[in-house]
Order: structure tokens, then C-alpha cells, then sequence
């Protein structure tokens, strides 16, 4: 049986597999500061791109997308301001989630919303 550590090393490695396939470039993975992390940070084109991924097995109680609720997102956008303050680039910050379903460790499918949430009402 696979913990949710294992689970979740899949499901953002095949989330990376895919960005790559549509062009993007993979800059950093498992960003961490105090209090956040994010899972992927990549490039698509005109934009730095930070991907939230959810992975989970069919059937659970909550899905990847509901589970990255406001709280969830502040923290995010609170490391992204800290890594964009870090390693300044010239990109349009975006937020996109992913929502990995796993089934005995395989990867059955990849839901991916481009531009999931922004920065409306936080406060730097």
C-alpha cells in the first residue's frame, strides 16, 4: 500500500510529464518557504505558471479542486510573492491547479485548469 507521500510524488511527476508535453518548462518543483509550498513552478509561454497539484484515488470524499480553497490559495500566492521576489522574471504570474486520479499507483487521468484562481483581494 502506497502512503500519501508516494501517491503524491506520481501524481506531480506525471503532472510535469504533461506540462512538458504542452511546452512548458519546468523551473522549479517543491518551492518551499515558512507556512507554504508550491508543487511546480513552471513556463508557458508569457507567463510563470504555479501549479497546485491534487492527487487522489476515484471516489474520494473531496475532490483536488475543492480542497484548494481560499486559505489554501493565500498561502500560494505567498510563496509565489516570495519567489517571484527571489528570481525576478519579466512573466505574467498565473495559478493553475491539477487534479491527478491515481489508481493502484497508476495514473488514470490529469484534470488541468489554466488560470484557477488570482490575486484579487490579497494583500502583498
Amino acid at each position: 500500500m502506497m502512503n500519501s507521500t508516494e501517491i503524491g510524488n506520481i501524481g506531480e511527476k506525471s503532472v510535469c510529464d504533461y506540462l512538458v508535453e504542452k511546452g512548458y518548462t519546468i523551473i522549479a518543483r517543491n518551492y518551499r518557504i515558512r507556512g507554504g509550498e508550491i508543487d511546480i513552478i513552471a513556463t508557458d509561454a508569457d507567463y510563470i505558471v504555479f501549479v497546485e497539484v491534487k492527487t487522489r484515488k476515484p471516489n474520494s470524499i473531496s475532490g483536488g479542486f475543492d480542497s484548494v480553497n481560499a486559505k489554501k490559495q493565500h498561502l500560494i500566492i505567498k510563496t509565489a510573492s516570495d519567489y517571484c521576489s527571489k528570481y525576478p522574471v519579466d512573466l505574467q504570474p498565473r495559478f493553475d491547479i491539477a487534479e491527478v486520479i491515481i489508481i493502484n499507483g497508476n495514473v488514470q487521468s490529469i484534470d488541468y485548469i489554466k488560470n484557477a484562481y488570482d490575486t484579487t483581494g490579497y494583500n502583498y
